[in-house]
């Protein structure tokens, strides 16, 4: 039973992992008339949704009584100031993270973009090796070194390239370099969430909202620098659609595995 159950979970995360690619690159991609939606709006909406269904859960867990969930969230949240504060440096990096993915789909190719990403599993390894001196074995090792090949054959031009390389060389640096901080960016955060899962018995939903309070006010800071005066302008929800909704959706989704540093588990299974 707890086979069939890993195989389910494997085939959801894959499932909910390529269609974020697909449609977020779909979107960023797609010419449509009017002004097109903004990712630091994107990446707020998408906290915000996060803090939503994780009240509701801590709320299923409290047996569906406001009272109790009124009473967790308080002992929990409010009257723990110096562990939620523990939160905002993970908080900070996922959402920088959550913007360069959107810059690296502008710039990118949906399948470059998935196997250079996978690096990810890369610097989780290295970080959880060096922060909570786990050991590899050296399958995971050779595991490891085949990843990076295989990125490095991805990144390596064919001959049909070559003809378009000078045009988009500068495009293409940029979301290099975007997935690159982000797989670094995801390697840390990943491994500092664990620690402090480790050391506290608070929830994975109570940490998550954690999470998407910090990340909200990060994400809003950042709405306001880069792009306040198209905000202003146009409005918050400018360039919003059917396609938008269901990239914030499914990017709501994708820190669920924040908490289980998502590929880097499942390769260990």
């Amino acid at each position: 039973m707890s086979t069939n159950l890993k195989y389910l979970s494997l085939g959801i995360l894959v499932f909910q992992t390529t269609s974020l690619v697909l449609t977020m690159r779909y979107s960023r991609t797609l010419k449509e008339e009017g002004p097109r939606y903004l990712s630091s709006t994107a990446v707020v909406v998408a906290e915000l949704l996060k803090i939503m269904a994780c009240i509701l859960l801590v709320y299923k867990d409290s047996k569906c009584s406001l009272r109790a969930l009124n009473r967790v969230l308080h002992d929990e949240i409010l009257n723990k100031p110096m562990e939620t504060l523990k939160l905002a440096i993970p908080s900070g990096i996922y959402t920088l993270q959550n913007n360069l993915l959107y810059v690296a789909l502008s710039n990118l190719d949906a399948a470059t973009y998935q196997v250079t990403y996978q690096l990810k599993i890369l610097t989780t390894a290295l970080f959880s090796v060096s922060m909570l001196s786990k050991k590899l074995g050296v399958y995971q090792w050779l595991s490891l070194v085949i990843l990076m090949t295989g990125v490095a054959f991805v990144q390596w031009p064919s001959d049909s390239q070559l003809d378009s390389k000078e045009l988009s060389a500068g495009s293409q640096f940029v979301g290099l370099m975007a997935v690159l901080t982000a797989c670094f960016s995801s390697g840390f955060a990943g491994v500092y969430f664990e620690k402090i899962l480790k050391e506290t018995k608070q929830s994975v939903w109570i940490r998550n909202i954690q999470l998407g309070f910090f990340g909200g006010i990060f994400g809003l800071m950042g709405v306001y620098i880069y792009d306040g005066e198209l905000v202003s302008k146009n409005g918050f929800f400018q360039g919003y659609n059917q396609l938008t909704w269901i990239v914030v959706v499914l990017q709501c989704l994708f820190p669920w595995s924040h908490s289980c540093n998502n590929s880097y588990f499942l390769i260990w299974l």
